[in-house]
């Protein structure tokens, strides 16, 4: 975890307020560091049902494969999350340590261990010793309150600069619901899923089928979209519990994603995850600015999504923007690279809404001084006008920094 927050970090924090059947607490289990929370208890009502989307990564963590199995039953009544280490490639001994943990959990909060679900987040193929739980996830479990998410999201943390929270609140029949989430993330971000760890929860009535249609759908234009160095994690882990308590004040029960009582909640819903998405990519390691990649007149969305990440994973592209340099031949060269339709004499691009290139050429009223003065802002916008269809995408992303290499460079030692 770095000390120094990054600059590009929220300024208005919200307050997260409790979720009726939902209990949390933290503690320095000695995973990795001494002294650093590290393990995060989430308690769940029973009833409860859960949604996850995960990595598709072919070498996926302990805790992946873990939780995938579960997820059939549709229910849940704990999480546990550990940082300081990821429990992936660790073999035999990794799937040992998932069933430890669950069992240790069960015990703590009085369930099955297949109502337990798992994440873990830190340094790849290294054993994790799940007998550090011992004891401490019984404290958790007598200690959990309603109240503490700002020290669950510090407790995922890694390299992450500040704990990334959000939250929502949103009519759903008679009754105000709620939707928090947390997430960490900040480096190894190339999502094939969602973000490297993820949990979200509402006191919405919603049938595990449905919030499962409702997770896949809102991934795609959030988590989805965000890079921060090309690399998508073993362990990414996206989960949604919905506790269902607020039925008892007028929520109707919903057991499927296109029931039409759904809509202001699934537009609530999507505003989380894209708000923690963001907050993902403004922490991205070592990050000084913020960029936006939109790319349209592509022939498909698809199309215009596979430019997009070629423009925002390019390291030239990136180390740029790190100077301050409105360099189009590096966004030239990444829209040429992706391999898909494109036509260098219709090619327009934008930094920060100053046209610089048209037509294959620099553009005519180009001024350098006017540039530079735009690229000195946090928040950079690369638009890219293909002119040759309706495909339009948009890929968040930052720049990429000496401190980058510092902080992977250093990363086991």
């Amino acid at each position: 975890m770095s000390t120094a927050v990054s600059p590009l970090a929220p300024t208005d924090v919200p307050d997260m307020p409790a979720i009726a059947g939902v209990r949390l607490a933290t503690a320095a289990a000695g995973i990795r560091y001494k002294d650093r929370t590290d393990v995060l208890l989430v308690l769940m009502d029973k009833g409860t049902t859960v949604a996850g989307v995960f990595t598709r990564s072919k070498c996926p963590s302990a805790p992946v494969e873990w939780c995938r199995a579960r997820l059939k039953s549709g229910g849940a009544r704990a999480l546990v999350v550990n940082s300081g280490n990821a429990n992936a490639f660790t073999g035999k001994t990794g799937r040992q340590s998932t069933k430890l943990t669950a069992d240790i959990a069960a015990k703590a909060a009085g369930c099955k261990a297949s109502d337990i679900y798992l994440a873990s987040t830190g340094v790849i193929g290294e054993p994790l010793d799940a007998t550090k739980f011992n004891g401490v996830l019984e404290t958790l479990a007598r200690d959990a309150a309603p109240d503490r998410w700002m020290d669950a999201a510090r407790a995922i943390m890694t390299t992450d600069t500040f704990p990334k929270v959000a939250t929502a609140r949103v009519k759903l029949g008679k009754a105000t619901v709620t939707i928090n989430g947390i997430a960490k993330g900040a480096g190894m971000i190339a999502p094939d899923m969602a973000t490297m760890l993820s949990f979200v929860f509402t006191d919405a009535p919603i049938s595990a089928s449905a919030l499962q249609t409702l997770l896949k759908s809102g991934v795609e234009d959030t988590f989805n979209a965000v890079t921060i160095d090309s690399d998508t994690s073993t362990s990414d882990t996206l989960l949604v519990f919905a506790t269902g308590t607020a039925a008892a004040h007028g929520a109707p029960k919903i057991s499927r994603a296109s029931d039409p009582r759904l809509k202001a909640f699934a537009k609530a819903f999507h505003g989380v995850l894209a708000n923690l998405a963001e907050q993902v990519a403004r922490d991205g390691e070592g990050a000084r600015k913020l960029v936006e990649v939109i790319v349209e007149g592509a022939t498909s969305k698809l199309s215009a999504r596979r430019i997009a990440k070629s423009i925002a994973n390019s390291p030239l592209v990136k180390t740029a923007i790190a100077g301050e340099d409105a360099n189009w031949g590096r966004v030239v060269m990444a829209v040429g690279k992706a391999g898909e339709p494109a036509d260098r004499d219709k090619l327009s691009i934008s930094f920060n809404g100053i046209r610089v290139a048209t037509r294959g050429a620099r553009d005519p009223s180009y001024d350098e001084a006017e540039v530079s003065r735009a690229m000195k802002s946090p928040t950079i916008r690369i638009n890219v006008a293909l002119g040759l269809g309706k495909g339009r995408d948009r890929v968040l992303t930052c720049d990429l920094t000496k401190e980058y290499v510092a902080i992977n460079g250093d990363y086991r030692s």
